[in-house]
């Protein structure tokens, strides 16, 4: 039993040993693995590594190759610096475990690299890495081999550039839609090729770039040439012949990039009037009729065509025919109507006035002025082989006007007072001047203009302008009109003062009657001087409780502006008119500024009303107590029976007493100081008491 015991004791310590014989024998084989990605990006300028694993061995030797060029050798855990190649030491360096590390990477670094290491009696193991070394785009263009395409030729390329950068992927695109090579684009390395381009490739062209750290998208318009195509030849207003004086155009267009130029001949010499194939006639004559021959021609390409038109001009008069009316003695209305030119003449009549009177080129017709005639539309009607046509006049009388009066002073200092009468009328109506019953004429004094609606007065002195009254007189066959002009010396009709918020500042505004006779304005003030700084940059005042003339303007003038008040201060302003040296009325004074109490003359109506007052009461209240008094008295007299008739008819009677204290209520005081009365007669008469009239009472027993 013990040596059975002793046989499985035995059996399983060489299980044992085996079995870890077998596993050690496993371990002794180098293996060397990645610790990361196999395919590694970087930036050109970072530090990158390329990292492995062993086991297996201790301190195995390791290098590493550059594809298949040794750039680093070393054994692992050696006191040896590394062996590394001599134009790569500034950027390879080995780490502890054999990873490779780069410092500071740049292009010429990308490269397949693969670690082998060795351990002497345990073979060998290697692992290979791919290091891709990626630059970020800078300053991507697109550019093409010239700048247009022409449609139907071979090929047009686009091409990308760079300043810096590596393209992992390059994707093209057409009006926003991916290219791809097909039958009609070729894209290659670095550039896209269009293969017989068309119109229909115009637009914009885009690629975009992209790697792992970067992307860049560039854009370029394409333009492709083509035409002319075939060319369309239009004559506007479209007819079978056109007449002598009309205006046409004759268009010829084709559609073609860049737009085809457009040539004209006629009678063998070439017409300059082109605009983009256009040509405009205005006014054209017989001689201009016969063919005309229209080449286009596309700049760029040379190519060209041609295109053919015929035009019939004939003659006609001459525009169209024009209306008018004259005056003739003043009593006769002559009506004329003319259309010049045309082959025949054209014939012209009055319908309205005579159905068998008639002329060529040019006709009048003569009528006595009527009432029936003012406002009157008269048509004249012409008849021409190629069309008829016709023009309206109408004859009015004089319109109502208004007269415009305008002031000015003359280089001699005289004051010129310009009068204008201008009314509507047709025939044009005759204006005529009169002076109060005598008719103005052109002397020193007055001129009237070459057409008589203007009337010059000259004169030093305003007010020889306003002992006159002026008559302007407007006048045709059909009526007249007249108006009185009565001038007026220099006044204002209203004024208006604005200030500003911080009150600084003013704006006065002013109007003056149309009829008035202004040469200019003094702007007045009243108060404290307005601010002003001396030399030793002080601010000085001065005040005056007297108008003082602080601005000047001209006639024309109807506002002006005040700068440097005192908010804190009062001023009073007015407008003084004037013509030449005679002053008119002042505007009303326009105040600003704080409030400044009562005036004197307030105070003074003050003490003159409290008596007043006192009075009216003192009267009022003796009227109350009389009223009151002969009530009582009626009250104690015998009352006797009344019928019922009799009470109705009393009670029904109207009071005609009025009451002046009850309907109207107390009114306002009169101001007595005005009216210098006496305080008698500034008293209110009492009313007198009116007893009601006597009634006759029969009794019955």
């Amino acid at each position: 039993m013990k040596f059975d015991e002793l046989k499985s004791l035995s059996t399983i310590f060489h299980v044992f040993l085996l079995s870890f014989t077998s596993f050690q024998g496993a371990r002794c084989g180098l293996v060397v693995s990645p610790d990361g990605p196999t395919q590694v990006n970087a930036v050109a300028g970072s530090n990158v590594t390329l990292h492995v694993s062993f086991s297996g061995a201790s301190d195995p030797a390791v290098i590493w190759f550059m594809n298949s060029i040794p750039v680093v050798t070393w054994t692992i855990g050696s006191s040896v610096s590394p062996d590394i190649a001599e134009n790569r030491r500034n950027v390879l360096r080995i780490q502890p475990n054999g990873s490779l590390s780069f410092v500071n990477v740049s292009l010429v670094y990308t490269s397949n690299y693969t670690v082998e290491m060795t351990k002497s009696g345990l073979g060998k193991s290697s692992a290979t890495f791919t290091l891709t070394v990626f630059e970020i785009f800078q300053n991507v263009s697109l550019s093409s081999q010239s700048e247009f395409a022409i449609e139907g030729a071979e090929r047009f390329t686009l091409q990308y550039s760079m300043l810096r950068g590596v393209v992992k992927q390059q994707v093209w695109f057409f009006s926003g839609a991916e290219i791809n090579t097909n039958s009609h684009y070729s894209v290659e390395e670095r550039s896209l090729v269009i293969l017989k381009p068309s119109r229909n490739d115009t637009g914009q062209y885009s690629v975009l770039l992209t790697n792992p750290f970067s992307s860049a998208a560039v854009h370029m318009n394409v333009s492709v040439m083509y035409g002319p195509d075939e060319p369309i030849l239009e004559v506007r207003p479209t007819q079978p012949f056109y007449l002598s004086g009309d205006s046409l155009s004759l268009s010829c267009q084709a559609d073609g990039f860049p737009q085809p130029t457009a040539e004209w001949v006629f009678g063998g010499q070439a017409l300059s009037a082109s605009v983009r194939g256009v040509l405009n006639l205005t006014n054209v004559q017989t001689s201009q009729g016969g063919l005309y021959t229209c080449t286009l021609v596309n700049e760029q390409t040379k190519n060209q065509r041609k295109e053919y038109v015929i035009l019939n001009v004939y003659e006609r008069p001459l525009g169209n025919p024009v209306c008018s009316v004259h005056s003739v003695n003043n009593t006769h209305l002559q009506y004329y109507c003319l259309w010049p030119g045309g082959t025949p003449q054209a014939q012209l009549s009055f319908p309205l006035f005579s159905n068998t009177s008639s002329g060529a080129r040019n006709f009048s017709l003569t009528v006595a002025a009527s009432d029936n005639l003012n406002g009157k539309t008269v048509t004249c009607m012409a008849d021409h082989p190629t069309e008829q046509n016709k023009c309206n006049i109408t004859a009015s009388s004089p319109a109502k006007f208004l007269p415009a009066v305008r002031t000015t002073v003359d280089s001699e200092g005289k004051i010129v007072v310009t009068i204008g009468c201008v009314s509507e009328a047709s025939p044009e109506a005759v204006v005529s001047w009169t002076k109060g019953n005598e008719a103005v004429t052109s002397g020193t004094t007055y001129q009237i203009s070459s057409d008589a609606t203007q009337l010059n007065i000259r004169d030093y002195n305003v007010s020889n302008f306003l002992l006159q009254n002026y008559t302007c007189t407007c006048r045709n066959p059909l009526g007249s009109q007249e108006r009185e002009i009565q001038l007026r010396g220099p006044t204002i009709s209203d004024s208006s003062l604005f200030p500003n918020q911080d009150g600084t500042i003013i704006t006065l505004t002013w109007e003056v009657p149309p009829t008035a006779v202004v040469t200019g304005f003094d702007i007045q003030m009243k108060g404290p001087d307005l601010l002003s700084k001396s030399r030793n940059g002080t601010q000085t005042r001065g005040s005056s409780n007297k108008f003082r003339t602080i601005q000047q303007k001209p006639g024309s003038s109807r506002s002006t502006d005040i700068f440097i008040l005192d908010p804190n201060l009062t001023y009073r302003f007015r407008i003084i008119p004037k013509a030449r040296m005679t002053e008119g009325e002042p505007s009303k004074v326009h105040r600003i500024g704080p409030g400044e109490g009562l005036s004197g003359p307030a105070i003074a109506g003050l003490a003159a009303g409290i008596p007043c007052s006192l009075l009216f009461l003192l009267l009022l209240c003796g009227f109350i107590y009389l009223c009151v008094h002969c009530n009582k008295d009626r009250s104690r007299q015998t009352r006797y029976p009344v019928s019922r008739a009799v009470e109705k008819a009393i009670t029904t009677q109207t009071d005609t007493t009025p009451h002046n204290l009850l309907t109207g209520g107390l009114k306002s005081l009169p101001d007595y100081n005005r009216l210098q009365q006496t305080p008698s007669e500034r008293s209110v008469a009492l009313p007198s008491f009116v007893p009601p009239p006597p009634v006759r009472v029969a009794t019955t027993v």
